[in-house]
């Protein structure tokens, strides 16, 4: 699923999650914390009645500790970037607006 185009009250909406196999959304985020939203939102869609292309989402992220460790191995800054830590915090949050089950996984060391 390179990417989903319909339409929604008149206009075009593409949603594009990083791939998709039987029914299997999964998507992969190691950017700001800003982008959860959009991402969960993405699975939504993609499982919503007129799409109906998903009944599964998973997202994978770092952890803190993969974090931590990268950053002393190989100096990357991850402030303001999104960890499973904050996933786990926020996702309770998007209970109302998001209906697909989603696994959430965390890259850790």
């Amino acid at each position: 699923m390179g990417g989903a185009t319909t339409r929604i009250s008149g206009y075009e909406s593409i949603q594009q999650i990083r791939f998709s196999k039987k029914r299997i959304a999964v998507e992969v985020q190691f950017g700001h914390a800003s982008f959860l939203g959009t991402d969960l939102l993405k699975f939504q869609m993609a499982s919503y009645s007129n799409l109906d292309l998903i009944d599964f989402g998973v997202y994978i992220t770092t952890t803190k500790a993969m974090q931590k460790f990268l950053t002393n191995q190989y100096g990357h800054n991850w402030e303001g970037s999104l960890n499973f830590e904050k996933v786990e915090k926020y996702l309770p949050y998007f209970k109302s607006a998001i209906q697909v089950p989603i696994y959430v996984i965390g890259i850790d060391v």
